[in-house]
This record gives structure tokens, C-alpha cells and sequence, in this order.
């Protein structure tokens, strides 16, 4: 069975995020969130926060051990950009892309997968 979470919207660029999902993919769930908690990214707390919600959702709506998941698949895909402007000399301005991501973490049953 595979279940995943969603967290849509997040202000952090999705190119600094897969930096973090790269490393948790095809791992079990108890050693990606060791994996995430002692990385220096700004991007593991939030992947760490679906990866919990992905666990939670597979153990109350699923009836699965937490024990026997792992991570099947971790991506982060672009969400909308906010365009905000600089101003800079002369009258002119520079635009500022404000990326935002949006994170999915799906977990399965190790004999499953």
C-alpha cells in the first residue's frame, strides 16, 4: 500500500529542496527522519514535516507499522512564483522571483515495493 502527504505552497525554492528529497528516497522511514534531523538544510524541516505526516497518514488511515515503511518516492515540484521588483539606479528596476515549492513524500510497505 502506498500512501503519501502533501504540503503545497512552501516558500522555499523547489531546487534547494531536492537537494534534501534526493537523499531520503528508497530509505526506510526511521532512517530518512534520522537523515533529516541532523542536516543543516533549511528545506529538512519541512521534509521532515511530510515525511511525519506521510507516516501518521499510512498508521491511522491504513493500519500500517510504522516500522515496516520506507520512503518509496520524495519530490519536490515548482509552485507558483511570486514576482516582487527592486528598485534600482536610474529609475530602473530588477524583478526578484520568489519560488515556492510543493513537497510529496509517499511511504510504503517494504515487501510491497
Amino acid at each position: 500500500m502506498r500512501v503519501s502527504a502533501t504540503a503545497k505552497y512552501i516558500r522555499i525554492s523547489p531546487r534547494k529542496v531536492r537537494l534534501v528529497t534526493d537523499l531520503i528516497a528508497g530509505k526506510p522511514v526511521e532512517e530518512a527522519a534520522a537523515i533529516l534531523r541532523f542536516m543543516p538544510n533549511a528545506a529538512a524541516r519541512d521534509v521532515a514535516k511530510v515525511l511525519k505526516s506521510a507516516t501518521a497518514n499510512a498508521e491511522n488511515n491504513y493500519n500500517l507499522s510504522a516500522d515496516e515503511l520506507h520512503v518509496v518516492s520524495a519530490v519536490a515540484d515548482e509552485g507558483p512564483t511570486l514576482k516582487r521588483w527592486r528598485p534600482r539606479a536610474q529609475g530602473r528596476t530588477f524583478g526578484i522571483l520568489k519560488r515556492t515549492s510543493h513537497i510529496t513524500v509517499a511511504v510504503a510497505d517494504r515487501e510491497e515495493s
